[in-house]
C-alpha cells in the first residue's frame, strides 16, 4: 500500500493554509489528487457502479418532474447493500480556521460537499450553523446531517470564506473517506435541503467563481493510469486548465440536451471498434469520475463483446479474454462533438497488477467494458468512468455548459 505518511504529508504541503485569501485572476489553482483502491469492496466492482447508474437515472427522473428526490417514490430509493467506492480520487480539503483536513471523494455525478462520514466535523470562528439539514443518497452511499456555512480550503491561494457544507450525523458506504467534495451541476443540489427543498447550494467552483477566486467556472482533471493500489497521480486545476497535462488541442462538446444525462456532466458521442465495427451510434451518456469501468448500452455490451470474443468471468463479473485475443485486440474510437479519440487495446484493460484484487486470477486479462444493463434509448447510454478519463484530458466547463477532452502522455500508455 501506499505509505500513508507519506501521501499526508504530500497533500498537507499543497493545502497549506495563507492567513488570507488570495485572489486568483489569470492562472489556475492546481490541487493535487490520490488514486484509492478500496480492497474491502472491490469484489463489489461492478454491483457499486451498477447500482450508482441506477441512481444516477432515478435522481433525474425526480428532477425532471419537478419532484423532491427525498420523496420520489420507492423506486427513486437505491437501497441496495453495497460497499463504499471501489476506486476513488481523493482530494484533502480545509474545513474552518485554523482548517481540519478531511479527504474527501472527488465526484462529478453529485455536487454537495459534506464531512463528517470519518473524522468529526470541528466548528470553529468560521463555522455557522444553519436552520436545514441536508440529506443526499447516492446508491451506493448516502448521509444525512445539519448544514453548515464555513471556511474551505481548497489549497494554497484558494480559500472559499463561506461554503455550504454538510456535516453528517448519519453516513454508510463511505468506509475509509471523511465525505465527498461535489463538482457537478448545481441543479443535482435541488431538494437536498429541508426545509429549504427549494433552494440550490453553489458548489464549491460555483463560490469559488462568484467571490473571484478563479478566473472562470471551470474544472480541468488529470488522472494518470496506474497499476499501483493507492497513488498520488492526479490534479484538478480550478478556473483554468494545466497547459502541461495534455498534448495537442482540446476539443469541446455542448452538454447533451438529452434526459436523463441532461442532469450530469451529459454528451453525446458514438463508438467504433477498430475501424468499421460500430459499438454504438451517436447518443447520450455521461463522464463521470463516481464510476470505475466504461459502461454501454446493453446491445453495444453485446457487440462488443461478440467482436472481442471476450467472455463473462464468472467470479469478477467482468469480461475475460485469452492472450492470443489480447494480441488481436483493437482499440476503440470516440467520436465526440466530430472530433475521435483513440482508446487503445491497453487502455480497455484492468491492470493485470491488481487482478488478485479484485477477486480474479494474476494469469487472467480483464476487460474495463462492461453493461449498462439497458438497451439504447434511455438517455443515459453510456458512462465514461475514472477509465476514459485517465487516459484523457478532462475540462468540466460550467461557464460555457461544455465538457472537453485532450490526449495526454499517457493516452497510449502500456500500464495495464
Amino acid at each position: 500500500m501506499f505509505a500513508a505518511s507519506s501521501l499526508l504529508a504530500t497533500l498537507l504541503l499543497a493545502l497549506a493554509v495563507s492567513a488570507n485569501p488570495v485572489v486568483v485572476r489569470d492562472s489556475p489553482v492546481k490541487l493535487p489528487l490520490a488514486r484509492r483502491l478500496n480492497v474491502t469492496s472491490v469484489h463489489n466492482l461492478i454491483r457499486h457502479d451498477l447500482t450508482r447508474a441506477k441512481h444516477l437515472r432515478t435522481r433525474a427522473e425526480a428532477l425532471s418532474k419537478g419532484v423532491s428526490p427525498r420523496v420520489f417514490s420507492s423506486d427513486a430509493i437505491v437501497d441496495e447493500s453495497v460497499d463504499n467506492q471501489v476506486v476513488s480520487y481523493i482530494a484533502s480539503i480545509g474545513v474552518g480556521s485554523p482548517a481540519t483536513t478531511y479527504d474527501l471523494i472527488v465526484d462529478t455525478g453529485s455536487s454537495n460537499t459534506w464531512v463528517g462520514a470519518g473524522t468529526s466535523y470541528k466548528t470553529t470562528s468560521t463555522s455557522s450553523k444553519t436552520s436545514n439539514r441536508v440529506s443526499v443518497t447516492y446508491g451506493s452511499g448516502s448521509f444525512s446531517g445539519t448544514e453548515y456555512t464555513d471556511q474551505v480550503t481548497i489549497a494554497s491561494g484558494l480559500v472559499i470564506p463561506s461554503q455550504s457544507i454538510g456535516v453528517a450525523s448519519r453516513a454508510t458506504g463511505f468506509d475509509g473517506v471523511d465525505g465527498i467534495l461535489g463538482i457537478g451541476p448545481v441543479d443535482l443540489t435541488q431538494g437536498t435541503l429541508s426545509p429549504a427543498s427549494s433552494s440550490l447550494v453553489p458548489t464549491v467552483t460555483d463560490n469559488a467563481f462568484s467571490e473571484g477566486l478563479i478566473s472562470a467556472n471551470q474544472i480541468g482533471i488529470s488522472f494518470e493510469p496506474t497499476d499501483s493500489e493507492e497513488v498520488l497521480n492526479g490534479e484538478i486545476s480550478w478556473g483554468g486548465i494545466d497547459t502541461s497535462k495534455f498534448t495537442g488541442t482540446i476539443t469541446y462538446a455542448p452538454l447533451t440536451t438529452t434526459s436523463p444525462a441532461s442532469f450530469y456532466w451529459g454528451i453525446n458521442q458514438s463508438i467504433r471498434y477498430g475501424t468499421s465495427t460500430s459499438i454504438l451510434s451517436s447518443t447520450a451518456g455521461i463522464v463521470d469520475t463516481g464510476t470505475t469501468l466504461l459502461y454501454i448500452a446493453t446491445d453495444a455490451y453485446n457487440r462488443y463483446r461478440s467482436a472481442t470474443g471476450a467472455v463473462v468471468d464468472s467470479t469478477t463479473g467482468l469480461l475475460r479474454i485469452t492472450s492470443s485475443q489480447f494480441s488481436k485486440l483493437q482499440s476503440l474510437f470516440f467520436t465526440i462533438n466530430g472530433a475521435t479519440f483513440e482508446f487503445t487495446a491497453n487502455a480497455q484493460l484492468w491492470p493485470r497488477s491488481l487482478n488478485t484484487a479484485i477477486g480474479g486470477s494474476a494469469s487472467s486479462i480483464y476487460l474495463i467494458v462492461s453493461d449498462m444493463g439497458a438497451n439504447t434509448g434511455s438517455g443515459l447510454d453510456f458512462i465514461n468512468g475514472y477509465a476514459f478519463i485517465e487516459r484523457f484530458y478532462t475540462v468540466f466547463d460550467t461557464g460555457n455548459k461544455r465538457i472537453g477532452f485532450a490526449t495526454t502522455l499517457f493516452t497510449t500508455a502500456t500500464t495495464n
